[in-house]
């Protein structure tokens, strides 16, 4: 919505939408701040709601029953899907060309991404211990810098620290080091010793949770990080 509505459009935003790991809040400074309650939603009016994660069946099937057009937009595994995802709220917002307009600027960054690594394999790693395979967006993300992921297992799972142990990763990205949230992990898997050593002189970036944390376009520019940091 920050990206594709006229802020004047913008009659709320969820509570989150000014946080430090949010892609644009500097965008949402200003503009109300509401719970995803029904009585916080309906109180503002709204013709259409864009939801991803917050709040649930019953409030989106309530907003419904109220004459709200709610449009979901779901996780992605692709940069296909994050296409899908864009087209769909620019669409229901009366925004298409802006929406495709992301698409490009993303599709651009890509482009410049193709490659980078020529396939050398990495170990993506969160504060809390998450890696991610294939079927997600961050393993798509590596793919489209070039890299391998170095993760067990498609989806999300949990790194195994006898495994970084006895077989360290010849590269690491770190993600979401920079957050208010999980960067005071300091018990899990993320901060572990054998963690540290496996990322000294290994690490190619510590991306920021701001282009992480959703499946947004901006995704790709953690892609074009990733290929800036490859050997030339």
């Amino acid at each position: 919505m920050l990206a594709l509505s006229p802020r004047e459009a913008i009659v709320g935003l969820s509570t989150r939408a000014d946080d430090a790991d949010s892609r644009l809040r500097e965008r949402a400074r200003g503009l109300p701040l509401r719970r995803s309650t029904l009585e916080s939603v309906l109180a503002a009016r709204p013709d259409i709601v864009v939801r991803h994660w917050g709040g649930d069946a019953k409030l989106l099937a309530a907003l419904r029953r109220h004459g709200v057009t709610v449009v979901d937009v779901p996780e992605a595994q692709d940069f296909a899907e994050v296409r899908d995802g864009l087209r769909k709220v620019g669409v229901a917002l009366g925004r298409p060309g802006p929406a495709e307009a992301l698409i490009g600027e993303m599709d651009a960054r890509l482009a410049r991404a193709a490659g980078a690594w020529e396939g050398k394999r990495a170990l993506y790693v969160t504060p809390g211990g998450a890696t991610a395979g294939e079927g997600t967006l961050i393993g798509a993300m590596l793919k489209a810098a070039g890299l391998t992921s170095a993760a067990e297992r498609p989806g999300y799972s949990t790194v195994s620290l006898e495994a970084l142990a006895m077989r360290p990763p010849t590269a690491v990205v770190l993600g979401f080091f920079d957050s208010f949230m999980l960067a005071n992990t300091y018990w899990g898997p993320g901060r572990h010793q054998a963690l540290r050593r496996a990322a000294q002189g290994r690490t190619i970036a510590s991306l920021p949770g701001a282009v992480l944390g959703c499946p947004g376009w901006f995704v790709a520019e953690a892609a074009e990080t990733l290929a800036l940091r490859a050997p030339k």
